[in-house]
């Protein structure tokens, strides 16, 4: 991961972390549905953009180096165990 990914990545986890402890607090205070649903649907989706965010440092650096130093088949093999595991459709 490039420092720059990183930077950003870390960015992207507190702000996610503190939409988590506000889900907590909004449990913990019986606050309306539709409001906790709201934040953990917004949660979701920073997690999927911290995913977008991590894999594309992914492709950009490490999947980069393993293409060009003869380990292809790793790569590819990382590459299909994300695909197999969060599925085409997923996301």
């Amino acid at each position: 991961m490039t420092p720059e990914t990183r930077r950003l990545a870390l960015r992207r986890m507190k702000i996610i972390s503190g939409q988590v402890q506000a889900l907590e607090k909004q449990l913990e205070d019986d606050r309306y549905c539709m409001d906790i649903l709201d934040l953990s649907l917004s949660i979701q989706k920073a997690l999927r953009s911290l995913d977008g965010l991590v894999i594309e440092g992914h492709l950009r650096t490490h999947v980069v180096e393993q293409m060009t130093g003869g380990e292809q088949d790793r790569a590819v093999s990382e590459l299909l165990r994300l695909y197999r595991v969060q599925g085409p459709g997923d996301g």
